[in-house]
């Protein structure tokens, strides 16, 4: 087959670039943090195409001291030469025009996963100004800029200084190198989080086998050397299970894994046990993530319990006259990884995160049956497939003793229903999307609670003992728990994967604990059971954190109420001198206007949003602190936890 050309031809043009500086929100998703970060994915992603195609195998993400964001490849090199239909190169094609590149012709990328965003042109269009350098056998410039021009009364974005530049100077080094800073004038915050920027490099130099990501910080003082890190993995998926299940027990000691193409998709997935009883299952499609699953994730879960079921019976460990074991079993205490390559992608929602081609499923399914059937013929893998059989035996006795509690269930006695007299202030109000549930620790707090509420929208939940410390228990034992008993009946929306937001009796699930170790404790724990057993709560946006003032700093009829320690010099400020300071060791201390001024109004109150941002992230917190390490646990609750501090720019924790 003759080696296909790459030229400014074979840039498919859809539209024009307009509207995008008017209404950013609706091309990257928000003005905020996520949406800052998402016009630096959108240059990275083109890099990472080259790369998964084979032609590249380095990357450089920098962070620069004015603000702007630089990445550099070493692939072919956007195309220089002129795009007949533009009569201008494809780089300033690519610049300019929204939902143009080489990705929309199948010749120049099998795989691409930036197709479904929406390119290079928004981050310029963002930006304040984009430099672009392309290596190809001399090296080619072109510069942007946005402005607002007086004579036509309009806003310029992404408009070229010139067009490309050949500057005739020889170069050996091939790719390109994108330099950008994002418009001020356009986004809430223009500081890129080292955190959340390295957190991805990471996840795709583990889904990228063998690349080389580096990533810079030159943002640091001047006696100092930028910040380098640099990620490449070998083990590419191997490496990503071992990495995810540090701080678990293993079952096996390597991960198993299988890759293979079918149908003209790139199929590769890696999973291995621990001794956890919750699973996780982390999905991707052409190296984007996929949190809320979608048609891959359907048949890999379908072809996973068929095929562990076949080699149960083949092997003797399922008898004849018993039943096949359910998907639920082999997956608990699983960690999966499961990536795929393919075209012509169809993700639901502008986020990208499920995958909708139905085409997907089977040849995915087929695969997974193939793997593993393969794996368990060798004889290397015998014990693991024997000790992931057995485990899934285990945990259908579990399910099974719970037969009587879902018998109950069908006979209108279920776990949703049981009475809450005494143990719920409910509210009056039938408009869910209006309604409100606060849990509060302790009896004394949720007293005020109900005096200071309002009574048509908020209702109280106080908890009289600590919760279930739901990581390491089975379910039954989760059940068990009165106060989780009383959580999920109050919710009325079922749990684990019965669990359905429709049926959710309150739009806003806000906990409200003590701002002091023991509430941050109670937080954790009411955090894990949620992300474990109503994940959708978190992703659908209806769990908040309550913040309560630490301090009231008052003078005669003047009262300001400080949130953490910075605060409190700002209030005693403002009071100034002869002032008075009441610190608060609990929500019981305070009086009911006083809750509700502070905490409660919600004109008034300071509530963080809990969201998931990074899946890997949030399942390696939640064993650290969750899990048999109390060391890792005392640390970070000590050093790290601050539910009492408010972000200027956010108002969203993130687990």
């Amino acid at each position: 087959m003759p080696k296909q050309e790459y030229s400014a031809e074979n840039i498919t043009i859809l539209e024009g670039l307009d509207a995008v500086r008017i209404r950013p929100g609706m091309y990257i998703g928000s003005t905020g943090v996520k949406g800052l970060h998402h016009i630096l994915w959108e240059i990275v992603d083109n890099a990472i195409d080259e790369a998964a195609n084979g032609h590249a195998n380095s990357i450089i993400v920098t962070l620069h001291k004015d603000g702007s964001a630089s990445v550099r490849d070493n692939g072919r090199g956007i195309p220089t030469d002129i795009n007949s239909k533009m009569g201008i190169s494809g780089v300033e094609v690519v610049f300019t025009q929204l939902h143009a590149g080489g990705k929309f012709n199948e010749n120049n990328y099998s795989f691409s996963g930036g197709l479904h965003g929406v390119g290079a042109s928004v981050t310029n269009a963002l930006s304040e100004w984009l430099k672009v350098e392309v290596y190809r056998d001399t090296i080619h410039k072109i510069s942007f800029h946005s402005y607002f021009d007086k004579e036509k009364e309009k806003f310029m974005c992404g408009i070229p200084e010139s067009h490309l530049i050949d500057t005739k100077e020889k170069t050996q080094e091939k790719g390109t190198l994108v330099h950008f800073k994002p418009d001020a004038a356009v986004f809430d915050s223009v500081l890129f989080n080292f955190e959340t920027v390295s957190k991805r490099l990471k996840e795709l130099a583990f889904l990228n086998k063998g690349l080389a990501i580096t990533l810079l910080d030159e943002r640091v003082p001047e006696d100092r050397q930028p910040i380098a890190i640099h990620y490449q993995f070998d083990g590419g998926l191997y490496d990503f299970a071992i990495y995810l299940n540090e701080g678990k027990t293993p079952l096996y000691k390597e991960p198993i894994g299988y890759k293979v193409e079918k149908d003209g998709i790139l199929i590769e997935f890696v999973l291995q046990h621990t001794d956890e009883f919750t699973e996780s299952t982390f999905s991707f499609v052409n190296n984007i993530p996929t949190p809320e699953g979608g048609y891959h994730e359907t048949g890999f879960k379908a072809g996973l319990t068929k095929a562990l079921n076949d080699i149960a019976r083949t092997s003797g460990l399922l008898k004849e006259k018993e039943s096949n074991l359910m998907g639920e079993d082999f997956r608990e205490g699983l960690t999966a990884i499961l990536t795929i390559k393919m075209k012509n992608v169809q993700f639901e929602g502008q986020t990208k995160t499920k995958l909708g081609n139905a085409e997907a499923r089977s040849p995915i399914e087929n695969a997974v049956i193939e793997g593993l059937q393969t794996l368990a013929q060798n004889q290397d893998f015998k014990i693991i497939f024997e000790q992931i059989i057995k485990k899934a035996q285990a945990a259908a006795k579990a399910r099974l003793a719970a037969k009587q509690a879902k018998d109950i269930a069908r006979a209108g006695k279920s776990i949703e229903n049981i009475t809450l007299v005494g143990k719920l202030w409910g509210c009056t109000g039938k408009r869910v999307e209006l309604n409100e549930l606060f849990i509060v620790e302790g009896n004394s707090a949720g007293g005020t609670a109900k005096k200071a509420r309002m009574r048509q929208t908020q209702a109280i939940l106080p908890l009289r003992g600590k919760p279930l410390n739901v990581e390491k228990k089975k379910i039954e034992q989760v059940l068990a728990n009165e106060e989780i008993r009383t959580i999920i009946s109050a919710l009325g929306a079922g749990y684990g994967s019965a669990f359905s937001i429709d049926d959710l009796k309150y739009h806003k699930v806000i906990i409200l604990a003590d701002a002091d170790q023991d509430g941050m404790h109670i937080r954790c724990i009411l955090l894990t059971f949620f992300y474990r057993y109503m994940r959708k709560l978190i992703t659908n946006g209806n769990l908040y954190i309550g913040l309560p003032p630490l301090y009231k700093v008052y003078k005669k009829d003047h009262i300001e109420y400080a949130y953490d320690d910075n605060e409190l010099q700002e209030k005693i400020e403002i009071v100034g001198r002869g002032y008075q300071i009441q610190r608060y060791k609990g929500l019981g201390e305070m009086s009911e206007e006083q809750l509700w001024e502070t905490t409660m109004d919600p004109k008034r109150r300071n509530l963080i949003q809990v969201c998931i941002e990074d899946a890997i992230g949030a399942e390696r917190m939640v064993t650290a602190l969750m899990g048999n390490r109390v060391e890792a646990r005392k640390e970070f609750l000590a050093e790290k936890a601050n539910f009492n501090k408010v972000d200027n720019f956010m108002n969203k924790i993130t687990i």
